[in-house]
């Protein structure tokens, strides 16, 4: 038994539910951008094995060994994109890597180019995540308006209708009298403010 194992029950169990989700959602994407290098540089490698295959007529590609190191994204870009990142919500992370991984499937990009097709979806995903927000604005904004300044109550504090008033005239009266209707439109009820 170790001693690392004998401290280990004073550790406080780790929680994913202490993590920042902003935090799950840049590192997930990363995680997938940095997947996507590795890809494409394994695409890139089978290609030139097969150009080299067709041209030589021989396959050495047993004997050939590639380098450790990979290609990777300078730190400024990386910052760059972390910061996009920041701008997806939880909730789109999923159609993010999904829309990724079909734009990366349709182009099959060399290594270098995959972080400006994932700028690319990042760019995409924000603008129509700034379109739902500004939807979903108008809309609260069109709700509350209609609620207060189209209301019948108000309408109806405002002023009466009354069509069964006493001192409505009627074209029959007119008639009756012999005198020549008013310019006024019969049909329509009398508004009277009331203050």
């Amino acid at each position: 038994m170790s001693l690392a194992s004998w401290f280990r029950w004073n550790e406080p169990p780790n929680r994913i539910s202490q993590r920042n989700p902003t935090e799950m959602v840049v590192e997930t994407l990363m995680m997938e951008l940095n997947w996507q290098i590795k890809q494409a540089e394994k695409h890139q490698r089978e290609r030139e094995n097969e150009y080299r295959k067709m041209k030589t007529g021989v396959d050495y590609g047993w004997l050939v060994s590639y380098p450790k190191q990979s290609y990777d994204i300078s730190p400024g870009e990386r910052l760059q994109l972390e910061d996009m990142c920041t701008k997806i919500h939880p909730s789109y992370c999923g159609p993010v890597i999904l829309r990724f991984r079909q734009v990366v499937a349709e182009y099959e990009p060399e290594a270098q180019e995959v972080s400006q097709l994932f700028r690319s979806v990042l760019q995409e995903a924000a603008e129509k995540i700034k379109e739902e927000e500004e939807a979903k604005r108008l809309a609260r904004q069109w709700n509350t308006r209609n609620r207060t300044s189209l209301s019948l109550t108000t309408f109806k504090s405002r002023s009466r209708i009354s069509p069964f008033i006493s001192d409505i005239k009627t074209i029959s009266e007119d008639v009756e009298r012999g005198t020549q209707p008013n310019r006024r439109v019969w049909s329509m009820p009398e508004f009277r403010n009331t203050k």
